[in-house]
């Protein structure tokens, strides 16, 4: 019989099967430290992508990325979409370099900070699934605040700004536009607009700072608001922006579109070089120190050469002598009006307005039609491939700066700052010093303003006293505006009003009160609040200037009847000198914006009038165009004129 082993571990087979796992093991070690040695060669061998190096100068990384894309991918980053047309397939698609909100295009009625950025970033997916990445920049109209969308605020329109020839003010409302358009999740504006106005007959007056362009220059101090303020030893005509709470901004419209004929909107500027360079050309030169990212072109024309096809402006001036290395954009539609009319030869339309100079296109629907257009006269030799590298790079420069490629994404950080109370306050302020008083009692001895905050009762009438659609002006959540209370949240003026006065003073409100009212009431004074109704662009162009039925009647039969200071709503002068013998005391209030508060707490003597005008009144609409500085000047109210009022304690 067989002695058993003295250590049966170590038995033949038990010996085998140990040498076997110790191999196994050995072949495992060897295994993994092969995958980590190919892991670490893929690593190695892998591609370094100099344009997605946010440590790279901008130039390189343009460079870089253009070596790589091809002409289909750039004629894509050229193309500028309505969000309507726009989606996830068709981003990735296309290779579409932007998109827009058009006036009044919005993902829902009322719709949230949250569903705007859920909106923008779906684009933004689009684009970032491509071979290259490349992220689109989503573009949105803010001319005075974030005007497309509900609950923000609404700063007063340019026109009365201009009034303040307060540039800080103006600077700070562009720093508080940019917070509300981030939380939105939106990058880009267009704004500001810096036209000279030189005609009120024209529809778009409102959105222009003054008929004197020292103002208008004073004013692009926005820009530094909108972008950040650029360091001085930046490079000249560089764009800028100096954070992600900042926006890239657009000066528009390049260039006289406040010179038109009789003040019609997209007409002909009739002008000497001299003329056209010395008033309405200086903005843009102050708002290329000031690092803009983009120009808008304007519809109109000067002596008769569109500007959308005007490449000695465009090129010439813009990119050559004032040195703009931002991007240069078509206005909505812009290539589709170089013909008349419009859209009747596209094919040319896009050969004149990319030679010109023009680098991103509105187009905003058809743009299948706009890239397979613009691809065949490249194809073709009509269109040098020299031209479509300067546009592209001048689109990449915008969004490389803005850090767009390291920040594509928007997140509901800054939904916090649309409409805060900081912003109310400051457009509440800014109201203020928008107010020109006109008139100010039948003798300089007896004033009527401030007005006492105790009375027993007194009348607010008039069609805008309660309207906040009125009194907010076109391009306020639609394109067009809206003439209803509820157009958006605020104050009207009739709020601001009750909450001023004593709380024992009567307030009655009637918009249109009839001579029987009038006669059964006895009020201590009446406060008219008339004007214009909202309009955008052509649909103001107007060729009497009239204040709207019913308002006139409402002057005559208030005023004819009680101690009466007239408050006018409207984004231009207009005529009034048939009136002002029975008005005791006029304001211009402009457009105000959602903060009526404002001037109640003028009206009442918390604050001083301080408003000037940066625009002439006219006594009849055949005095013009009528300028300050022209020969036969002879207004109703001289330019900069303004009486002042000094602020009551209480």
């Amino acid at each position: 019989m067989a002695l058993a082993p003295l250590f049966p571990q170590f038995t033949r087979p038990s010996f085998r099967i140990a040498k076997i796992e110790l191999k196994m093991a050995k072949n495992r070690v060897l295994l993994m430290g092969l995958l980590v040695l190919c892991c670490l060669l893929a690593l190695a061998n892998a591609e370094y992508v100099l344009y997605k190096d946010p440590t790279q100068p901008v130039g390189r990384r343009i460079r870089d990325l253009m070596s790589r894309m091809t002409l289909e991918e750039k004629i894509g980053q050229m193309t500028q979409i309505e969000r309507s047309v726009a989606s996830t397939k068709v981003m990735k698609k296309y290779y579409i370099g932007s998109v827009l909100s058009g006036g009044g295009s919005v993902p829902g009625d009322q719709a949230s900070p949250e569903t705007w950025i859920e909106m923008v970033n779906s684009f933004q997916n689009g684009s970032l699934s491509t071979r290259l990445g490349i992220p689109m920049i989503y573009g949105i109209d803010a001319v005075h605040g974030h005007n497309n969308v509900y609950k923000a605020t609404i700063f007063p329109h340019n026109v009365g700004l201009g009034a303040t020839r307060d540039p800080d003010l103006v600077r700070r409302i562009g720093a508080a536009t940019a917070l509300e358009v981030r939380a939105t999740g939106i990058p880009y504006v267009f704004a500001p607009c810096i036209a000279v106005c030189r005609d009120p007959r024209w529809g778009r007056c409102y959105e222009s700072y003054s008929e004197d362009h020292r103002i208008v220059q004073a004013m692009t101090e926005i820009i530094p608001g909108l972008q950040g303020a650029i360091p001085a030893n930046s490079p000249s005509g560089v764009p800028f922006l100096d954070g992600q709470k900042n926006v890239a901004a657009c000066a528009k419209h390049y260039v006289g579109d406040g010179g038109t004929t009789d003040g019609i909107n997209e007409n002909n500027t009739v002008a000497t070089r001299n003329q056209l360079l010395s008033i309405h050309m200086p903005a843009y030169g102050n708002s290329i120190i000031k690092g803009v990212s983009t120009v808008m072109i304007s519809y109109s024309s000067w002596n008769g050469v569109k500007m959308h096809a005007n490449r000695d402006l465009i090129t010439g001036y813009l990119k050559g002598t004032l040195k703009f290395r931002g991007f240069v954009i078509s206005d909505w539609q812009g290539l589709d009006r170089i013909t008349s009319p419009p859209h009747a030869n596209y094919t040319y339309s896009i050969l004149a307005g990319i030679n010109a100079g023009i680098d991103m296109i509105m187009v905003p629907f058809n743009y299948t039609e706009f890239i397979t257009g613009l691809t065949t006269l490249v194809k073709t030799n009509f269109i040098p491939m020299s031209r479509i590298d300067d546009a592209v790079s001048r689109i990449l420069r915008v969004k490389f700066t803005m850090g767009l490629f390291e920040h594509p994404i928007a997140d509901n950080s800054l939904t916090k700052y649309l409409g805060s109370q900081e912003h109310r306050d400051l457009a509440r302020e800014a109201v203020r010093k928008t107010l020109v008083l006109l008139k100010n009692g039948h003798q300089a001895d007896k004033p009527v303003l401030p007005l006492p905050k105790k009375s027993r009762k007194i009348l607010v009438a008039g069609t805008h006293a309660n309207n906040i659609g009125n009194q907010c002006g076109g391009w306020t959540i639609t394109w067009q505006g809206q003439n209803i209370t509820n157009a958006t949240q605020g104050t009207t003026i009739l709020e601001g009003i009750k909450k001023t006065v004593d709380k024992t003073t009567e307030v009655v409100f009637s918009e249109n009160p009839g001579s029987k009212f009038l006669k059964d009431h006895t009020f201590s004074y009446a406060i008219v609040v008339v004007g214009e109704q909202p309009y955008a662009e052509t649909f103001g162009d107007s060729l009497n200037l009239t204040i709207p039925s019913p308002g006139p009647s409402i002057i005559t039969n208030v005023c004819g009847s009680v101690k009466c200071v007239v408050v006018l709503i409207t984004g231009r002068p207009v005529v009034i000198e048939p009136y002002l013998s029975k008005i005791d005391a006029l304001v211009a209030a402009w457009l105000p914006g959602t903060e009526g508060q404002g001037v109640a707490d003028v009206l009442y003597g918390d604050y001083g009038f301080t408003g000037r005008l940066a625009r002439t009144w006219f006594k009849n609409v055949d005095q013009l165009p009528m300028n300050v500085g022209d020969r036969h000047y002879d207004p109703l109210f001289p330019f900069g004129f303004g009486l002042t009022t000094i602020p009551v304690k209480n």
